[in-house]
């Protein structure tokens, strides 16, 4: 049953990855977006992982598309890109392609090797995150919320109509 449910939400997960490279516009991509991030969601249930589970599909699929969403009704969409730009993302999407494929294949290679030395392990409970974010990395969670909380400031700045005149 566990491998009819990883196989299903696999399908899910590369269909909705491919409808979001392939949709036209930005807002059709980002709920092909939401199609995958609520099926990895699944997947990382599947690994018994409740809390990255949970993560994955409140915050991101819920609060990091809001955004998205939010962005793309924004900016105005109708230029597009130039030829050389076009060019250009190609050639960086395909490097970027490669890269990612030998990740996968390396860490494929590393589950058949059975090699579990990622230092990851206990990763999927809440007591063990909360532990690693208060106290071995303390500092860094409070400055990345002092960031966050600057680009959201930004983004309300820059989002307000400027009065002319």
């Amino acid at each position: 049953m566990a491998i009819a449910l990883f196989l299903v939400l696999s399908a899910i997960v590369i269909g909705s990855v491919l409808g979001m490279i392939l949709s036209r516009t930005p807002a059709y991509a980002a709920l092909w977006m939401v199609l995958a991030f609520a099926a990895s969601g699944g997947l990382f249930g599947l690994l018994d992982a409740p809390f990255i589970a949970a993560v994955q599909i409140l915050i991101y699929a819920g609060a990091i598309m809001v955004l998205f969403i939010f962005v793309i009704m924004t900016v105005p969409g109708d230029e597009g890109f130039s030829a050389p730009k076009r060019k250009f993302t190609l050639v960086l999407s395909m490097a970027m392609a490669v890269v990612l494929a030998a990740e996968m294949f390396m860490a494929l290679r590393a589950a058949l090797m059975g090699d579990t030395s990622s230092g990851l392990s206990g990763l999927g409970n809440t007591r063990a995150v909360g532990r690693i974010l208060f106290q071995d990395f303390l500092y860094p969670f409070e400055v990345t919320s002092l960031l966050i909380l600057a680009a959201l400031v930004g983004a309300i700045v820059l989002s307000k109509k400027r009065d002319k005149g």
